[in-house]
């Protein structure tokens, strides 16, 4: 199979070397769960007298070269506020990891940073902390408990050419509360949660891009003259026609009201975590999956599911955000939804009895929701996204 731009680009969205070297560790105390889940690490992890079991889950992730972009875009402009957007992305690339085993508290996000101190200034870091206790905060006003617990920062130039942000969020959660991907069935309908727009709990549109395929979306999609003022934000070994191929200024204007270039690519991730946690709260015993739609793209699910055929056939529309990347690169509607959210970054696998509750609870938060598809019995696990694009089959 003939390697994708994405691959040429030195990334492989299915992360097929990851999986590679992770296959034969202990798959945790849950199988087909989201996160690995292990034991309680603090305290009694056995049922007792005292009431149900405990268990611990922990996710390690970041922003990836999203942070590459912020670089670029403040560098471009001054503008230090996008590096708050930064910090929510660290956070809720990994708080909505843990949305998908049924953790919607009692969290503790740690940061980690390392960047390049002839690049990145004091205020840089100073911006990013605070961002991290700011996305804390707006949580807390939504009843969702998350502790900043610090972080580390490195300077690390030798190594690091701009910056790079990661986060760790764990939590204690009751035993018989985890979601597992297990229960995902012939019957099931998909509920996929849009990507894109403004819900009660946000403060700015949602471009929906989150923070996954930036690499494609910054070359794609930016002019090359990036490449020759700012040669530390490429990796040299990369062939020159796929370095900054686009036709965009960071500050054209986008297509969206009152939103650059610039500002639609660094739109920060939204996260779910309101919308889950009552969704939760009322149907906890009824959600048989839940799948954060990020690396991978709608082909995520495939890791999670077996003897099943999921049909994604009604989708929402194509934000903007994924029209302009598509069409600056000519990349393949395909890979595209293999990169990709395309509209919706969560998708909840239920019976479709209850869609139309769950449906209810996402529009209250003024957050776009609705059945996206279903599963079919199936000899072999497989993926059919109906699209107005076509037909793909993964």
């Amino acid at each position: 199979m003939e390697e994708s731009k994405y691959e040429k680009r030195g990334v492989s969205p299915s992360k097929t070397d990851v999986r590679k070297a992770v296959s034969n560790l202990d798959k945790g105390i849950v199988s087909n769960s989201f996160c690995k889940i292990i034991p309680d690490v603090m305290g009694e992890n056995k049922k007792s007298l005292f009431g149900p079991s405990y268990c611990n889950v922990m996710h390690a992730d970041g922003v990836g070269t999203k942070a590459v972009l912020a670089y670029l875009y403040w560098r471009e402009t001054g503008d230090l506020s996008v590096w708050r957007g930064i910090a929510q992305d660290a956070a809720v690339m990994n708080v909505d990891d843990l949305l998908c085993v049924g953790a919607t508290t009692n969290m503790m996000v740690t940061s980690s940073i390392g960047r390049n101190k002839y690049r990145i200034p004091a205020e840089v870091l100073k911006a990013i902390v605070e961002g991290t206790q700011e996305f804390c905060e707006n949580m807390a006003a939504e009843h969702i408990d998350i502790t900043f617990a610090g972080g580390e920062t490195s300077d690390m130039g030798d190594i690091i050419r701009t910056i790079a942000v990661d986060a760790t969020v764990s939590a204690r959660m009751k035993r018989n509360e985890v979601i597992s991907c297990e229960r995902i069935q012939d019957g099931d309908v998909i509920i996929g949660l849009a990507s894109s727009g403004k819900a009660t709990y946000e403060d700015r549109y949602h471009s929906g891009i989150g923070s996954s395929g930036h690499t494609s979306a910054r070359h794609d999609v930016l002019k090359h003259e990036y490449a020759e003022k700012y040669p530390e934000t490429f990796d040299a070994q990369m062939p020159a026609e796929l370095v900054y191929s686009g036709s965009k200024d960071l500050t054209d204007p986008s297509g969206v009201e009152n939103l650059t270039v610039g500002q639609l690519l660094l739109s920060p991730t939204r996260t779910y975590a309101p919308v889950i946690k009552a969704v939760l709260d009322n149907y906890r015993p009824s959600i048989h999956g839940i799948i954060h739609c990020t690396g991978g793209g709608q082909t995520k699910v495939m890791n999670f599911v077996n003897n099943l055929h999921v049909v994604k056939d009604h989708l929402f529309d194509t934000p903007v955000v994924f029209k302009m990347i598509q069409g600056e690169s000519k990349t393949s509607w395909q890979e595209m939804f293999q990169v990709f959210n395309m509209g919706h970054r969560m998708e909840l696998y239920v019976k479709e009895s209850i869609a139309s509750d769950i449906i209810k609870i996402a529009r209250y938060f003024n957050l776009d929701a609705k059945i996206i598809g279903h599963c079919e019995n199936s000899s072999k696990k497989m993926l059919t996204i109906e699209s107005e694009y076509g037909t793909f089959t993964y």
